[in-house]
């Protein structure tokens, strides 16, 4: 288990919430703690939503309880009817996710048992308040998360591992159960980098300048992304359909995996000028174009593909698959060259993020 950012944030808001709550000296600080634990988020943007939310929630859930209390007293199953009507209306009103908060107002408020009801009320309500706000200014001071280099890294990482799986398998020299078992960690990783692709995408910069310059980063991660996501489509299709890899003439296979090499090494190659590992004054495209022969290569396996259709259908449409995914795959390298020379070209004060392998 990993010591994130997140974890440390929440034990400084609760401590922030709590010292606050008893140096203005208010009863019952325990329910700023517990309401700074539910406003802590990833980032600053949503921690600024957040934050109206769960204000909004509280003030919500806290005039229903006064309301309940006022009219029909503070039994339990008050309190259960209250709980109810808040989660209506709070759906009503689309604040489902601060649902937790107003009905931890609601419990702190009908709870109270005295004759300064209404005071005691605003002062657990103000509480809770404190918690909230002590949560958006830990967010928005401490620890600001450095989502541009963890994606990075991620998509390095994946892409990484599906070209070595794309090089071995493109001359079955892979086991299947274990690249099958292995697919399935990298769709994974692929659904954890769309997370913090929005994340990343979220987060807001105060700066005109800045925000500029990461808008056009922004479109660059994106196709780096799906480009990854092209590669996993051919992987996946080499191994679902490596009986008919198998039965091809040696020409034709050595035809794939030459072109399938390229690519990759392609790809590599714009990972590694995206961080300044490699030449930015050209397209790299320029370096591997005489290498990727895309008509002699859609030309011979179109050839093989008709040939196939007259006596063996089904395996020449699975055939298809391949080629087309590979072709789409080196289109999309190709925009995404295209997009990163324009980012060197005309953006040099934007710089790439630093990363190191481990």
């Amino acid at each position: 288990m990993k010591l994130g950012a997140r974890i440390f944030k929440t034990g400084i808001a609760i401590v922030l919430a709590l010292y606050i709550a008893e140096l203005l000296a208010l009863p019952s600080p325990v329910f700023a703690g517990i309401a700074a634990v539910f406003a802590i988020q990833p980032n600053i943007y949503r921690s600024y939503l957040t934050v109206i939310e769960q204000i909004q929630a509280n003030v919500i859930g806290a005039f229903i309880a006064i309301l309940f209390v006022l009219v029909f007293g503070n039994h339990i199953i008050i309190v259960g009817l209250a709980a109810i009507i808040a989660i209506i209306v709070l759906l009503k009103f689309n604040l489902e996710k601060s649902i937790s908060l107003a009905l931890v107002t609601i419990i702190a408020v009908m709870e109270v048992q005295n004759d300064q009801f209404l005071q005691y009320s605003m002062i657990r309500m103000f509480n809770i308040t404190i918690g909230v706000a002590s949560a958006f200014f830990v967010n928005l001071i401490f620890l600001p998360p450095k989502y541009e280099t963890k994606l990075f890294f991620s998509i390095n990482q994946v892409t990484e591992e599906i070209l070595k799986w794309i090089r071995i398998t493109s001359r079955n020299a892979s086991e299947s159960h274990l690249l099958k078992k292995d697919m399935v960690k990298q769709r994974e990783k692929l659904i954890k980098i769309d997370q913090m692709y929005l994340l990343y995408k979220e987060d807001r910069t105060p700066f005109k300048k800045n925000l500029r310059a990461k808008k056009r980063k922004i479109v660059l991660y994106r196709k780096m992304i799906l480009t990854a996501r092209r590669s996993m489509d051919i992987l996946q299709r080499l191994n679902q359909y490596e009986n008919e890899l198998r039965h091809l003439n040696p020409d034709l296979q050595r035809t794939m995996q030459d072109h399938l090499d390229c690519l990759v090494s392609y790809h590599e190659h714009l990972l590694l000028r995206f961080v300044g590992k490699a030449k930015t004054t050209e397209t790299s495209e320029d370096l591997f174009e005489k290498f990727m022969n895309r008509d002699e290569f859609m030309n011979m396996f179109t050839d093989e593909i008709y040939k196939e259709n007259k006596e063996e259908p089904m395996s020449s449409i699975h055939l298809l698959h391949i080629v087309s995914s590979i072709l789409e795959y080196g289109e999309k390298l190709e925009h995404l060259d295209h997009l990163m020379t324009s980012f060197y070209k005309y953006h040099t004060d934007d710089t790439a993020p630093e990363y190191e392998e481990e």
